[in-house]
């Protein structure tokens, strides 16, 4: 926390180093959040990529009230949330046609296995309301507390709860439908 704070000093008083360094730290958290929120890489990166650009003008004005990491996550939340909003209104792209993430640093076949889980997941995900989407991807990928969840979606705790519960079993539901799918019994 305290190499955090000295980062955003250095930030605040023009140094392009501690920028760069705040990029390195957090764009593959950042990516990996808004890959899932949004369903699409290109969508992610373009999101990312705003975030920080944005992030970039701000150091007169930064004062980030909890961690830089929870500051940086919410604002990709925020900026998805804008552009599912967006999209919603003008019946854009559907998120299961999304191009999926897949790990490069794995071998052929453990690509393969771990693309395939990768987009099965990623389907099932897109089916989700986006409410229970984004606590699932904050809960799980980011590790953000209930609390913060709450305050960020302007809601009880409660409410946060529920929505992880009902999407978590809403998602096992769906992939073992899918699992039935595939692998249909023999009678």
């Amino acid at each position: 926390m305290v190499d955090e704070k000295l980062l955003i000093l250095r930030f605040k008083r023009g140094s392009r180093e501690a920028l760069r360094q705040i990029y390195d730290r957090y764009k593959v958290d950042l990516l990996k959040l808004a890959v899932v929120l949004a369903g699409d890489v290109n969508t992610a990166e373009d999101v990312v990529h705003d975030v920080f650009v944005k992030f970039a003008g701000s150091a007169a004005t930064l004062e980030p009230a909890g961690s830089l990491r929870s500051y940086l996550s919410t604002s990709v939340v925020n900026r998805i949330r804008n552009r599912v909003r967006d999209s919603q209104r003008r019946d854009a792209t559907s998120l299961d046609d999304a191009e999926r993430l897949a790990c490069p640093a794995r071998g052929p076949q453990q690509w393969a296995v771990l693309n395939e889980q990768l987009t099965r997941l990623s389907r099932a995900l897109a089916q989700l309301p986006y409410e229970q989407r984004e606590v699932i991807c904050l809960r799980m990928e980011m590790d953000t507390p209930v609390a913060q969840i709450a305050a960020l979606q302007h809601t009880s705790v409660n409410t946060v709860k529920g929505r992880y519960r009902y999407g978590m079993e809403r998602l096992r539901s769906l992939l073992d439908s899918e699992v039935e799918e595939c692998n249909p019994q023999m009678t």
